[in-house]
């Protein structure tokens, strides 16, 4: 069962009468309790996942995603990476939240989820280049979806992720 939800919030302030409506919309599916994401988010497991049509650098990649109450993708599982993928365009480059900040190998994730060595999704012989801070999802012809390493300051879409919200 899903169930689309209208929200108003209203602020006042102590200095002056003044109200500030902020108004969302929610798409909630029955788990246990109602898992919410916005409406234009997809959701998956306990996440929402929104796709930017915006192509932007890494770190104004990962500012917008915080604009919207989430960061860059980390993505745990294969089954995750499988779910993400089916809302991507195979000719296009997705960064995620994954970067190796001083170019020496210690990948990281942007939430400071440990970086998992067995959920390593990268295309054969990558990453390959210390200076390629950034890592992003990519369709290669012959290998299917994986992870490349990438310039950060390079302008790609990119993938966001929030935790549902819970009702």
């Amino acid at each position: 069962s899903t169930r689309s939800l209208e929200f108003y919030v209203y602020i006042t302030s102590f200095f002056a009468p003044v109200y500030l409506i902020l108004h969302f919309s929610l798409s909630c599916n029955l788990e246990k309790v109602w898992g919410c994401c916005p409406s234009t988010w997809k959701p998956f497991g306990s996440s929402c996942y929104f796709v930017s049509t915006e192509q932007n650098f890494w770190t104004k990649s990962e500012q917008n995603c915080v604009g919207m109450g989430a960061h860059l993708v980390v993505i745990n599982t294969e089954a995750e990476q499988n779910f993400i993928i089916q809302q991507l365009n195979e000719s296009l480059s997705y960064f995620l939240g994954l970067s190796d900040p001083q170019g020496n190998g210690n990948w990281q994730w942007i939430d400071k989820t440990p970086y998992k060595e067995n959920v390593r999704l990268w295309h054969q012989n990558e990453p390959n280049f210390s200076a390629e801070e950034c890592a992003s999802i990519v369709f290669w012809n012959q290998r299917g979806w994986g992870w490349n390493d990438v310039f950060c300051d390079s302008s790609r879409h990119s993938i966001c992720e929030m935790k549902k919200i819970y009702l």
